[in-house]
């Protein structure tokens, strides 16, 4: 139904047809095209009541533009904007799309806490031992979760858990991965992890 809708009006909700299939689609060329359409529409009302013969004649064009090209242009882009044809996800592809988006959110966390640590402390990012609104990815915060949050850390057990907390106590914190897994003398192979999984906050 959304295809034919320049079909059906005659042209007039093609502007709004592929203005709405940009949306969809975060497609900058779609919004030139629906921006091209709405000018169309408005030649051929401002052109309707002249009495000029030429600029009649375009205003018939901009509205057969918006009737026939928006019907064509509108099935053209519909499995674009609707995600038809895909095939559906196996359970591989959803793990993979679900873990990027972890990482993503980690990312964007990390980025929040950069511009704005009081923020983040504010939204507890590292913190999923307290209440919380806010999905930071799985960010554990090394400088302040207790030490059965900070054994999730794939690859960290308990025992080395309890471990970076009494040395944090010690130290009073850590600013980086590097400088935690050195100054705890964890092994090597896990700095990679922390410093996926881990954020510092003072």
């Amino acid at each position: 139904m959304w295809a034919l809708a320049p079909l059906f009006t005659c042209g007039f909700a093609t502007p709004f047809t592929i203005g709405y299939g940009a949306y969809r689609a975060k497609s900058a060329g779609l919004a030139a095209c629906a921006v091209l359409y709405g000018i169309g529409l408005l030649t051929f009302l401002l052109g309707a009541s002249a009495g000029s013969e030429l600029i009649s004649l375009l205003a018939a064009m901009g509205l057969f533009a918006n009737w026939a090209g928006g019907t064509g242009h509108s099935f053209a882009i519909r499995s674009k904007v609707f995600g038809l044809g895909k095939p559906p996800q196996t359970p591989n592809e959803r793990a993979i799309a679900l873990a990027q988006h972890r990482r993503n959110l980690r990312q964007e966390a990390r980025e929040l806490a950069k511009r704005d640590p009081a923020l983040a402390k504010e939204l507890r990012i590292g913190r999923p031992d307290l209440p919380r609104q806010y999905d930071d990815g799985g960010l554990v915060d090394a400088n302040h979760a207790p030490a059965e949050v900070i054994a999730t850390i794939p690859g960290i057990t308990p025992e080395l858990a309890r471990k970076i907390v009494e040395v944090r106590e010690t130290v009073g914190g850590f600013i980086s991965a590097e400088e935690l897994s050195a100054t705890v003398g964890l092994p090597p192979h896990l700095t990679s992890d922390l410093a996926e999984y881990t954020i510092y906050l003072d």
